[in-house]
């Protein structure tokens, strides 16, 4: 006869045993577990922000954030992935480890991996990250910097400085007008 407990077991314990295998090294495959772990890790640290709530002001955090909502203000996630969702409405400036677009964004962008606007998504304003994606059919407007270092101020690299016992005509050689 057939039991809730009994079909509830196996599954259990056969997952205990691969866990406690993979800890013991019994089993080869390293990569599974730390992929497992790292699929628990970003289902856990994910927080979202519903379609319904409004946030004015500044949102800062230490975990990947998902919004549905809207933000008014600024978001740092410097460490972390920010993704704004499809109803996502954002009027702020924007300073993240990656961002993902799927809505809509008044502001500038700042990435220290990557930007990804989506089909969906809209940017108006500068974006700057070593790598941008824009997929087709998604709407932007403003300046890329792909800058491999991202500043912490929004000013402009400074130009090229002559070295000292260099002549003029030596550092402007290669440059043509």
């Amino acid at each position: 006869m057939w039991k809730r407990e009994e079909a509830v077991r196996p599954s259990t314990a056969g997952a205990a045993t691969i866990n406690e295998q993979a800890a013991s090294g019994v089993t080869g495959s390293s990569l599974n577990k730390s992929t497992n772990d790292d699929t628990r890790r970003s289902v856990r640290d994910v927080v979202n922000v519903g379609k319904s709530v409004v946030i004015k002001g500044e949102v800062n955090g230490s975990e990947d954030l998902m919004i549905e909502g809207q933000v008014d203000g600024k978001i740092e996630l410097r460490q972390h992935m920010l993704t704004i969702g499809p109803n996502g409405r954002i009027t702020a400036e924007v300073f993240a480890k990656s961002v993902v677009i799927l809505g809509t964004v008044a502001g500038n962008v700042t990435a220290t991996e990557k930007v990804n606007i989506r089909e969906s998504g809209s940017v108006d304003g500068d974006i700057t990250a070593p790598r941008v994606a824009i997929a087709e059919g998604a709407h932007f407007r403003g300046k890329v910097d792909m800058s491999t270092k991202v500043s912490n101020s929004t000013s402009g690299a400074e130009p090229k400085r002559v070295q000292p016992g260099k002549s003029a005509a030596k550092a402007t050689a290669g440059r043509t007008t």
